[in-house]
C-alpha cells in the first residue's frame, strides 16, 4: 500500500455509450421454486438496492443509463455490508488498486459482451462479473481433463452444453458459445432454485448437489446473505467472491478505484463466416494482428478458422465493416478461400501406429479411419493424416 502515498487525484470517468440501458429490470421470478409451491423473488435478501419502480411517461426523454450503472441496476443480491466477508474479499481484489483497474480494463470487451447476453437471458447482474472469480475473464486453456476458459468448464460439463472441445477447437474458450450457453444453464438454475444465491452454488458445486441439500434443509430464508447450508468451504466462499467483486463495482469510489471505460466502437460485435480461412488471414481482413484477433476468438486452437466450428468471430467494432468488406471483395473477386494445411505425421523408422497416435492425443482406430489402413501396419516415410477428410 506505500506505493499509493501521493496517488493522483482520481475522478470518475462518464461512461460515452449507453449500451444495455434495458437491463436495468431484473429477472422475473420464476413459476415455482425447488420444493416449494411458490418462487422466491430476484432479490432475495436485499431491498435497498433494488432498481426503482418505472416513473410515469415524461415529456422530455429520459437519459440512458450508462454500462456500468445498467449492471448495478441488474443486481439482485446483497451489497457490501451484508457480510464481513464480503467487504474482506472486495479490498483483497482492489489492494493492489492500479492492477486492479488494468485487468478490468483489458476484461472489460469481455464483460460488456457478457453483459448483453445477460441482459437476453434475463440473468442477475451479478453474474456477468462470475468470470472474475472463475480466471479473471482470461481464456485459459483445458488441458490433461482441466477446467477450461474464462468460466473454468469441465470438459464433461461442456459436453452437455453442446460445446465443442476437439485437437483444434475448444468451445469453452468461444466467448460467444460458452457465455450463451453458461447464462442459460444459470437461468435454468433459477427456475428451479427461485434463489441466486443457490444459482451460484449450483455453478460452483453442481445442480444435483444443491438440489438434495435443498430437499434435506429446504430453501435458505432471505437473510444471512450467505446462505446456511452445509456445502463446501469453497463454495460457500465462491458466492462471497462474486458479491465483492459486485461490492467493488457497486461502489468504486470506496475502494479509491476508477472504473474504466470501453468506447461503443470498441464493444465486441459476433460476425458470420461462411468459409474457412488462417487466422492470418482472418486478422488482415480485419486489420488487426493475429495476437489481437486471437485475443477474442482463442477457441481456435490452430491456425484454421472454421464455421463448422464457430459460425462467427468475434471482433471489435470499429473493425467490422473492413472485415466485412475484405470478405465481400474477395468474393466478388473469385478468390479461392486461402489454401489450410492439413495436419499430418510422416512416420519415421521404429515408430508404431500406437505410438503416433499417443503422441497426437488419437486413437488408432481414429488413424485407420482417416488413412483408409487396414490394421495397424505402417511404414517408414508414409504420411498420416491426423484429422478427418473434409476438414
Amino acid at each position: 500500500m506505500s506505493g499509493l502515498t501521493g496517488r493522483r487525484a482520481r475522478r470518475l470517468v462518464p461512461l460515452a455509450t449507453a449500451l444495455l440501458a434495458s437491463c436495468a429490470a431484473l429477472p422475473p421470478a420464476p413459476s415455482g421454486g425447488a420444493g416449494q409451491g411458490t418462487a422466491r423473488p430476484p432479490s432475495t435478501a436485499v431491498t435497498s438496492h433494488e432498481p426503482p419502480t418505472a416513473a410515469a411517461p415524461s415529456a422530455e426523454p429520459q437519459a440512458p443509463l450508462d454500462s456500468w450503472d445498467a449492471l448495478r441496476a441488474s443486481f439482485a443480491m446483497d451489497d457490501c455490508d451484508a457480510d464481513p466477508a464480503i467487504m474482506h474479499w472486495a479490498r483483497q481484489f482492489t489492494a493492489n488498486r492500479d492492477g486492479f483497474e488494468q485487468q478490468v480494463a483489458k476484461s472489460l470487451p469481455r464483460l460488456r459482451f457478457i453483459q448483453s447476453v445477460a441482459v437476453r437471458h434475463q440473468v442477475a447482474g451479478e453474474f456477468v462479473l462470475l468470470p472474475w472469480v472463475e480466471s479473471r475473464f482470461r481464456p485459459v486453456r483445458g488441458r490433461h481433463g482441466q477446467a477450461g476458459g474464462m468460466w473454468q468448464i469441465m470438459p464433461v460439463t461442456a459436453k452437455a452444453l453442446g460445446l465443442k472441445v476437439n485437437q483444434r477447437f475448444d468451445g469453452r474458450m468461444d466467448v460467444e458459445a460458452a457465455t450463451d450457453a453458461v447464462m442459460a444453464l444459470l437461468q435454468r438454475y433459477y427456475g428451479q432454485f427461485g434463489d441466486w444465491r443457490l444459482v451460484d452454488y449450483a455453478f460452483n458445486a453442481g445442480e444435483f448437489a444443491v438440489r438434495r441439500i435443498v430437499s434435506a434443509h429446504g430453501l435458505p430464508p432471505p437473510e444471512p446473505a450467505i446462505p446456511r447450508l452445509p456445502v463446501r468451504k469453497v463454495t460457500r466462499e465462491h458466492l462471497v467472491k462474486l458479491l465483492a467483486i459486485a461490492c467493488v463495482i457497486r461502489e468504486p469510489a470506496r475502494f479509491g478505484v476508477i472504473l474504466p471505460t470501453l468506447p461503443e466502437n470498441r464493444h465486441l460485435v459476433a460476425v458470420p463466416i461462411d468459409h474457412p480461412m488462417t487466422v492470418a488471414t482472418a486478422a488482415s481482413h480485419a486489420g488487426m494482428s493475429v495476437d489481437a484477433l486471437r485475443r477474442y476468438n482463442a477457441a481456435f486452437l490452430d491456425n484454421r478458422i472454421d464455421p463448422a466450428h464457430a459460425e462467427s468471430l468475434l471482433l471489435p467494432g470499429n473493425r467490422v465493416d473492413q472485415f466485412v468488406e475484405a470478405m465481400r471483395k474477395a468474393g466478388a473477386s473469385g478468390d479461392a478461400p486461402p489454401p489450410i494445411t492439413i495436419r499430418e505425421h510422416t512416420v519415421q523408422p521404429g515408430e508404431t501406429l500406437w505410438a503416433i497416435a499417443r503422441r497426437h492425443k488419437l486413437s488408432t482406430r481414429q488413424l485407420e479411419r482417416w488413412n483408409g489402413l487396414v490394421g495397424a501396419r505402417i511404414h517408414p516415410g508414409q504420411k498420416l493424416r491426423l484429422e478427418p477428410p473434409g476438414r
